[in-house]
């Protein structure tokens, strides 16, 4: 079991409880996913960059991405439906949890003047997406390897009813917001 969902089973589960009061074990808001996704318009004209966004996220998740592909023609873009666009990675359980360990305490430390996230990222149903501008961030890529800095949204999906109880429980799990 890995150290986040220790710490949530032993400590968030019981603080996000005094806090809210919550009269039911299932009320307690818990993750219910992460996906990490990254699409570029450079596909369109070079179908080996979706290879390379594929090899990128499965080195930072440890999970084989799916191919994002268009829903529909755009003539104006170039685009036909069907045409792989990028990449992403749905993940669930014990993968979920060791990923959001290391994007919280290895990765985001590592950005270049970095004062937080923004707290702005809420759905208004408790759920946060991330953007990132570079994948070089994470220390699984190596610098050498990439042909082109992307940038890549993480979003993390919980079971709160309201943005308050969505960002108590990042807050919880270590998430740095800014003030």
């Amino acid at each position: 079991m890995s150290r986040l969902n220790d710490h949530y089973k032993n400590e968030v589960k019981k603080q996000l409880t005094d806090k809210f009061g919550y009269k039911n074990v299932h009320q307690v808001p818990k993750l219910e996913k992460i996906v990490v996704n990254c699409c570029t318009r450079d596909a369109v004209t070079n179908s080996k960059i979706v290879q390379s966004i594929m090899t990128d996220l499965g080195a930072i998740t440890g999970q084989k991405p799916v191919v994002a592909r268009a829903r529909k023609s755009v003539a104006g873009f170039k685009l036909r439906e069907g045409m792989p666009l990028g990449a992403s990675v749905t993940l669930r359980g014990e993968k979920m949890y060791e990923f959001l360990d290391r994007l919280i305490n290895i990765t985001l430390p590592r950005v270049r003047d970095f004062r937080g996230v923004s707290s702005k990222g809420f759905d208004g149903k408790g759920n946060y997406t991330l953007g990132l501008k570079e994948q070089i961030i994470f220390p699984e890529i190596s610098y050498d390897q990439i042909d082109k800095v992307r940038g890549l949204g993480i979003s993390i999906v919980t079971t709160a009813q309201n943005n308050e109880e969505g960002r108590e429980l990042l807050n919880l799990f270590g998430m740095p917001f800014s003030k």
